[in-house]
């Protein structure tokens, strides 16, 4: 391990000590970042793969400025890279965006003669990301279904209809309510926690029959939110 401790030829040595710790600082701090957004999240685009970037993003970011430090033409060359990689690709997954910016971490880490950078972050990364695929992290499970339907109604006859759902449903929750223009009504979005999965069509025959509701659909969660 001595030779490859001492493998850091640049003009100013990382310490590895302080390496770790900021890579672990900020694996831990991200944790954090991501709790947050699962909890305070609403509404109805949730992306497990966003909160993964929250995770990893900060351990990335930690390197680059490790491999940045006091460089100011190395800064530069990063900026020059990110305009390449963004001119030639869009990236409509925030993770690719979060592997592509690891890959040029590990560049840069290898172009600058930062050798223990590249290699420890490499396996941060690499561990990081297994740790997130294994154990489904930042996957909710608060519903499972999401209903979609026109209200014809009065509004203060919502209640018959959310009497129907609580029947089927551990819990329910109204996630938008929008009017319809100069008529009584309104379209609504439900979050439904099904107490049985299997009798989501009996719960769909019944919304369709209740008298007031239209343009009745559902989706599984997973089909919405785990993109």
């Amino acid at each position: 391990m001595e030779p490859f401790l001492r493998g850091d030829y640049a003009a100013q040595p990382i310490d590895l000590p302080v390496l770790l710790l900021g890579v672990c600082l900020a694996f831990l701090g991200g944790h954090v970042i991501s709790w947050t957004y699962m909890v305070t999240h609403s509404g109805l685009s949730y992306s497990r793969s966003f909160v993964n970037s929250l995770v990893l993003m900060p351990v990335i970011v930690t390197l680059v400025m490790m491999v940045l430090t006091n460089n100011l033409v190395t800064a530069f060359g990063l900026m020059a890279i990110f305009a390449i990689v963004r001119f030639r690709n869009i990236l409509r997954d925030t993770l690719d965006t979060t592997y592509i910016l690891a890959s040029i971490v590990l560049g840069l880490a290898c172009g600058t003669h930062r050798f223990p950078v590249a290699v420890l972050g490499t396996l941060a990364i690499a561990a990081i990301l297994l740790y997130l695929s294994l154990t489904m992290f930042g996957a909710r499970h608060r519903y499972d279904t999401i209903l979609n339907l026109r209200w014809v109604r009065p509004l203060n006859d919502l209640p018959e209809l959310e009497r129907l759902l609580e029947r089927h449903c551990r819990k329910i929750h109204r996630v938008s309510q929008r009017s319809i223009g100069d008529r009584e009504g309104a379209d609504l979005s439900y979050r439904l926690l099904l107490r049985n999965p299997a009798r989501l069509q009996d719960l769909e025959v019944e919304v369709r029959a209740q008298e007031g509701a239209d343009h009745v659909n559902t989706m599984r969660a997973e089909d919405e939110s785990e993109i």
